[in-house]
């Protein structure tokens, strides 16, 4: 059989590559299952594996931006000083991280906490100002009044919102991964004759 595209329909593939594809929906669904359960288990802890993941990557950008800075002989002074200045920054902004990653967990958590809380309350204001021009004014209000209380619980505590939200990420990755695993046993199931 030869095609000159890929066909999404098990039918039109090679045992071997709907055999891949199984695989990999397996596989993919695994991982996220075990991050989901990991999160919901552990989510502090997993979140501190994030940041020192981000830290460690930190540490790297800035090794390979001080390495730019100071061996690229085709860049002028000013680029060169920006690379070896940005790299300082990563490699130190790594460092903190890796010297308390609970810290940095807490920042990141309250940042987005408040940028999610702000971001709902203007979200409810605006439906609010397009509630004239909405085709259905009851659903457009019934929105705009959820998303300024779901803002402003949100801003009151942050916090507690970012967490809450971590848990639903935990939530929705072990679903999500329950139902990859399913779709990597069906994918081409009748058709592997």
């Amino acid at each position: 059989m030869s095609f000159t595209s890929f066909s999404p329909f098990p039918e039109d593939l090679d045992k071997s590559v709907v055999n891949s594809i199984r695989a990999s929906l397996g596989v993919a669904g695994l991982l996220a299952l075990i991050a989901g359960l990991l999160i919901l288990i552990w989510p502090g802890h997993v979140a501190g594996v994030i940041a020192i993941i981000l830290a460690i990557y930190a540490v790297a950008a800035g090794l390979v931006n001080l390495g730019i800075g100071v061996f690229s002989r085709q860049l002028g002074v000013g680029p060169r000083i920006g690379y070896l200045l940005l790299g300082v920054l990563f490699v130190l902004a790594g460092i903190v991280i890796i010297a308390n990653p609970a810290v940095f967990v807490t920042g990141v958590a309250l940042f987005l906490g408040i940028m999610i809380g702000i971001l709902w309350v203007i979200d409810g204001i605006v439906s609010f100002v397009m509630l004239p021009d909405s085709g259905s004014k009851a659903w457009t209000a019934v929105y705009a009044v959820i998303s300024l209380l779901a803002g402003a619980a949100m801003l009151s505590s942050p916090l507690w919102g970012a967490e809450l939200l971590w848990l639903v990420v935990g939530i929705s990755a072990v679903v999500i991964g329950l139902i990859g695993i399913v779709r990597g046993f069906q994918f081409g199931r009748g058709y592997l004759a």
